[in-house]
């Protein structure tokens, strides 16, 4: 019954210092949670395409980098898939950057454009679906419609009944329809037309090179079984991908190719350094504080791990305590944050329980940093 109220009730005697160690954590947990949100945004915004295009297997080329400017191949391979008795269709996909002109302050941006057959249902997305019949018609397009606010309030202000009108690479286009998708670290907005609007747009382009395959296989076939079947097949021109593959590739990109990734994990790492320098330096003011308290209960008797005990239970309370004013304000700011830019930021459970146990290891190393002067104490030398 000692133990338990005895290390709050130390921290809680200096009401100033409590806050200001809570406060400390607090702000440790928020770094930490923001860093880890938007690294995991970073990875999951980056591979929406990848994730929403239907296709069991994709072509592209071994010298794109990432998705949103990839090079070119030639659209045989697409067809010579084909003749694998496993393949059920294929659908090529053109995307290429292009430049955006805001029809209420005409300024100008890039944003990534897709060009596809319209016959095929390439894309798991709201709207999609139902828009992309109309883009049969020339110089039409479908606008997503959570793409950045620069690019203008076309999804608040279009109304299906009357075209919303603008240019696209100096090009008069209508926008018929909208989808939604969203935005990532790489692509601030999209938009999809048919391939032969695409083309009328990149006339420079031509029509037999492509920029992505999608391979629909029969039903009950093993993806990967097929890949590896196209693998021998294919020209090494190419690089044939299940889903999985696609999206891993992409990731590894993000991850390793570019320095967000690393800004992002050695952010959430520092929020850990941060916190345990808080967390030690209080724990090791309390323990100077209270060391004649701790000398007299080893010198009745209690063993170095029962003292050594209550700072531990202290480093806990704080970490539990700390952890949730932190938690709350990252909520808060996930959700602004989310609003202000599209990125896919919330809580996930698993997160908050990561970001939990890294708060109750960085106050308990605190604490067996702390608690080596309280383990060497010896009584007669304090009194």
């Amino acid at each position: 019954m000692l133990r338990a109220p005895l290390g709050w009730k130390q921290l809680r005697h200096r009401p100033l210092r409590l806050l200001v160690a809570l406060t400390g954590i607090g702000f440790a947990v928020l770094l930490i949670m923001m860093q880890l949100g938007f690294r995991s945004a970073l990875f999951e915004s980056a591979v929406r395409f990848q994730e929403r295009y239907n296709y069991d297997i994709a072509l592209f080329s071994p010298d794109s980098v990432f998705i949103v400017r990839p090079e070119a191949f030639s659209i045989r391979r697409l067809y010579q898939t084909l003749a694998d008795p496993d393949v059920e269709s294929v659908a090529p996909v053109y995307i290429f950057p292009a430049v955006w002109k805001n029809p209420w302050d005409n300024s100008r941006r890039s944003l990534n454009l897709i060009g596809f057959d319209p016959g095929h249902d390439i894309l798991d997305a709201p709207g999609f679906s139902e828009g992309r019949a109309l883009l049969r018609r020339q110089d039409t397009l479908l606008f997503d419609s959570r793409s950045r606010p620069e690019f203008g309030p076309v999804a608040e202000r279009f109304d299906p009944g009357q075209p919303l009108i603008t240019e696209v690479n100096d090009r008069e286009v209508s926008v018929v329809g909208l989808f939604d998708m969203g935005t990532s670290f790489g692509i601030d907005g999209n938009i999809m037309t048919s391939d032969d609007n695409w083309l009328r747009l990149f006339p420079d382009k031509p029509r037999e090179q492509i920029h992505l395959g999608l391979i629909t296989l029969a039903p009950g076939v093993d993806p990967e079984v097929v890949r590896d079947r196209l693998r021998e097949y294919l020209p090494k021109d190419v690089l044939v991908l299940t889903k999985p593959d696609f999206i891993r590739r992409e990731q590894a990109y993000w991850n390793s190719a570019t320095p967000i990734g690393y800004v992002f994990a050695f952010g959430a790492i520092m929020g850990f350094v941060v916190g345990a320098i808080i967390v030690y330096q209080i724990l090791f003011a309390d323990v100077s504080e209270h060391l004649g308290e701790y000398a007299t209960l080893r010198a009745m008797g209690f063993p170095p791990l029962f003292v050594a005990g209550i700072v531990l239970q202290q480093a806990a309370i704080l970490g539990v305590l700390g952890y949730l004013p932190g938690l709350g304000v990252a909520y808060l700011l996930y959700g602004v944050t989310a609003n202000a830019t599209f990125l896919p930021l919330y809580i996930t459970f698993d997160r908050a329980s990561s970001v939990l146990l890294m708060t109750l290891a960085m106050c308990g190393i605190s604490a067996l940093l702390a608690v080596r002067k309280v383990w060497k104490l010896d009584p007669a030398e304090v009194f």
